[in-house]
């Protein structure tokens, strides 16, 4: 594994960080910014602000679907499986959810529809939010308890929340709807986050010899670890794109920028910080 190098000597901790700090405060304005238009960070799907899903098999094109619906809330026109559509619409009173089911059955009569209210979607939109902050609050905990020093502890919590964040602006900026689906990967790249910090801060705080060996050494194993996930990952984009199998192409495309994310968040923020610590003493 020769050809995979990292010159951590010949980089300031001022510079390592640099890049990623400043990327992150550019996140949570934009992020910032989307709450004040809208009143979330990131644009909810119909899972948690409610809405009407369709599947219709057709050979329509987007536009004339567009053009039929034209009266209604219609938010995307997606690929389905079996040469389907995946249609979906805003929340709507019942009045015109019982006349879009009457214009949808007379020109698609085998149209799978499904609702969502808004009360269930804020409950489930509630409910998402507890479990991710339960999940991160639970990591920060034990990976105090594990280090017991604040600097390393507080690197490896700070590069987590930056690819959650970061995560979460490509979202937006890139029209992915924050659904149950997407949650999931959320949920999914703080372990994935994590796994590589604690590879590094043990490797650097625990282990005997210079640091510039020690992060090489870490660097080395960490990269083999994040690059085997993304190919998998990568995989099932491929096949979720093939298959049209949306929800699952919307969880591979979250975790594939989030993985790459937090290469740049361990091995410049963290590795920044914590080489920073241990220069100045501070590990034993």
């Amino acid at each position: 594994m020769g050809f995979i190098t990292y010159d951590i000597g010949s980089y300031a901790p001022k510079t390592m960080v640099a890049l990623p700090i400043a990327i992150l405060i550019l996140s949570c304005a934009f992020l910032a910014f989307n709450t004040v238009s809208t009143g979330m960070p990131v644009n909810p799907g119909i899972d948690f602000a409610g809405g009407v899903a369709l599947t219709v098999f057709t050979d329509d094109s987007r536009e004339e679907i567009a053009l039929y619906f034209a009266d209604y809330p219609l938010v995307s026109i997606g690929e389905s499986v079996n040469n389907g559509r995946y249609i979906t619409f805003e929340y709507m009173d019942d009045d015109t959810f019982r006349a879009l089911t009457g214009v949808v059955q007379s020109r698609y009569p085998d149209a799978k529809i499904d609702q969502i209210g808004e009360t269930f979607g804020k409950t489930l939109q509630g409910q998402a939010l507890v479990a991710l902050l339960f999940s991160f609050v639970g990591m920060s905990v034990v990976v105090f308890i594990a280090f017991r020093t604040f600097i390393p502890s507080f690197a490896v919590v700070l590069s987590a929340f930056s690819d959650i964040v970061i995560s979460a602006a490509f979202m937006d900026a890139f029209g992915i709807s924050l659904s149950l689906g997407t949650t999931a990967a959320l949920l999914m790249l703080i372990g994935y986050s994590v796994d590589s910090d604690i590879l590094l801060t043990t490797r650097l705080l625990k282990r005997k010899g210079k640091i510039k060996e020690k992060l090489e050494g870490a660097f080395r194993t960490g990269f083999i670890m994040t690059t085997t996930t993304l190919t998998a990952v990568a995989a099932m984009f491929v096949v979720s794109a093939f298959a049209q199998i949306i929800i699952i192409r919307e969880i591979s495309t979250v975790l594939l920028f989030g993985l790459v994310v937090d290469l740049m968040n361990t091995w410049l923020l963290n590795a920044g910080l914590l080489k920073w610590y241990v220069t100045r003493g501070g590990a034993k």
